[in-house]
């Protein structure tokens, strides 16, 4: 069967597994933050979050080719006659990527003594544990660098349901592992960190070789070909310039905020964050799934099953995002304090979420659009705009945190996202899918109209929750009934979702 011709149970199938392998990480993670927190400290969880932050700086050094073996993969896929070529741009990054990851991981194990003593303000932690702790991360940096390069080798040819069972059984035991390491042997941030290094290695091994059991076979052995990754640099080379602008973006305001702040409130700015980042996850899982889709129907040139991609990804993630967003935004400190039970955490980080949600919410239903350019190969209005916003964001930014702290700094992301929502993705249609912005607006907005309708009324009527069952009730009540006006708002999802329930047998171009 074509794969651009997948049936629509096909489709669902990859999306269930990205949300299964997605929601059960983003499960794992909220339940064990709090529990990190109990165990080593705010200011540890500190720490934990300058490594996330640190693993997302040195994705510079990507150089784009991530997301170009998924879209290369998802390409050979269309031409399966190109097995030898296929493999042999496999190896030929594969071996590129394990050689940068032994040097970040020496430089970070170098570089150790200097950020424990002049970049990180460890206030009454001890810096000899602030310096261990991050020449440990040097090793677990090595390990987890080549992870996303098999991954997108894996989403490209569509193996999800295999990635995504690998996802479940790692993350289980990375964090349930981490949390019996605390409790039973160690409740400090270095035997937290040496558990990650070993699950990670455990992960990089595996996923490598279930990509290579997963690429069509060839009569050859896979070689060490530098030609062939000439084939692909120029889209590559947009992928880097991409990578670096969103990495400045996304990490600029963590690294002015760990550096002007306390370890503390950068604790706080890191939890806060950790809430957030779940909307980009849920967003990110539709998201592997439209953009080797989206690639494969433009190297086959259909654009009606493109636009329908287009069109139903956008109010899908719109429905999954939206209701979620404004809860978390509308009713953060409920949250954090049912999450964390600690009044403290709530009242510092609550204002952080209510500001980064929006900016993540965002974020996340830029994604089709993203998708959309990335499957014609078209890398250069996302990288000027990237420009663009660095140069906007960097005075903006240290003025924001020295003025109005982490709260400042937050809402530098949140109106970035919505200074390119509004000016990008108009310029966008001009080229691909010419007369569908409105479209777009119109897949986003209405969920957006009538969920931020019942999420308000909520807010003014639920204001004293008297037990933490009461709040949780009530904020699922409050999450279900924008779910539910969100769908009914969104026609494709709708109809798609009415299908289903009458058995009828819709059709997925």
């Amino acid at each position: 069967m074509n794969p651009i011709r997948q049936s629509a149970s096909n489709f669902k199938v990859e999306l269930l597994a990205n949300f299964v392998g997605t929601g059960w990480s983003a499960v794992m993670q909220l339940a064990s933050i709090p529990l990190y927190i109990k165990f080593m400290g705010i200011e540890a969880y500190g720490l934990i979050g300058f490594y996330l932050m640190l693993q997302g700086v040195l994705w510079i050094l990507d150089l784009g080719f991530s997301p170009t073996m998924s879209r290369e993969m998802a390409r050979y896929s269309v031409g399966l006659e190109k097995a030898a070529e296929a493999r042999d741009l496999v190896r030929t990054l594969e071996i590129g990527y394990w050689m940068v990851g032994v040097a970040i991981g020496a430089a970070i194990v170098l570089a150790a003594p200097s950020i424990a003593t002049h970049w990180i303000k460890a206030g009454n932690f001890p810096v000899q544990t602030v310096r261990q702790a991050i020449m440990i991360m040097g090793l677990l940096a090595f390990f987890q660098w080549p992870i996303s390069f098999y991954q997108g080798g894996l989403m490209g040819l569509r193996r999800q349901v295999l990635f995504n069972g690998l996802k479940v059984i790692t993350v289980t035991l990375s964090n349930g592992g981490a949390l019996l390491i605390l409790w039973l042997v160690s409740p400090t941030i270095e035997a937290f960190l040496l558990w990650q290094v070993a699950i990670s290695a455990v992960q990089a091994v595996s996923i490598a070789f279930f990509l290579w059991t997963s690429l069509p076979r060839s009569e050859r052995a896979p070689r060490f070909d530098l030609a062939i990754v000439r084939n692909v640099w120029r889209f590559a080379a947009g992928m880097s310039g991409i990578t670096l602008t969103s990495l400045i973006l996304t990490q600029l305001d963590k690294l002015l905020v760990s550096k002007l702040l306390s370890l503390e409130i950068f604790g706080y700015y890191s939890l806060a964050w950790a809430v957030a980042s779940g909307l980009q996850i849920i967003a990110g899982a539709v998201f592997y799934v439209i953009f080797p889709r989206m690639s494969a129907q433009v190297a086959a040139g259909d654009e009606a099953g493109l636009k329908q991609s287009y069109h139903r990804s956008s109010q899908l993630i719109a429905i999954l995002v939206l209701p979620a967003a404004l809860v978390l935004s509308l009713f953060s400190f409920e949250v954090l304090q049912l999450w964390t039970r600690n009044v403290q955490t709530a009242h510092y980080a609550a204002p952080i979420v209510s500001v980064l949600v929006i900016g993540s919410a965002i974020n996340g239903l830029l994604q089709p659009p993203y998708a959309l350019q990335l499957a014609f190969g078209w890398t250069k209005l996302t990288l000027l705009a990237g420009l663009l916003s660095i140069a906007i964001a960097i005075p903006v930014l240290f003025a924001m945190t020295k003025h109005f702290g982490p709260v400042g700094a937050a809402s530098v992301w949140a109106g970035l996202n919505i200074i390119n929502m509004l000016v990008a993705v108009p310029i966008m249609h001009r080229r691909l899918l010419r007369h569908e912005v409105w479209g777009y607006f119109g897949d986003i907005g209405l969920p957006l109209a009538s969920t931020l309708g019942v999420a308000a009324l909520s807010r003014l009527v639920l204001w004293n929750f008297r037990s933490p069952l009461i709040t949780l009730i009530s904020l699922t009540c409050v999450w279900v009934g924008g779910l539910v006006t969100a769908v009914l708002a969104a026609p494709q999802i709708r109809v798609w979702i009415l299908t289903y329930i009458t058995k009828q047998k819709p059709t997925y171009a």
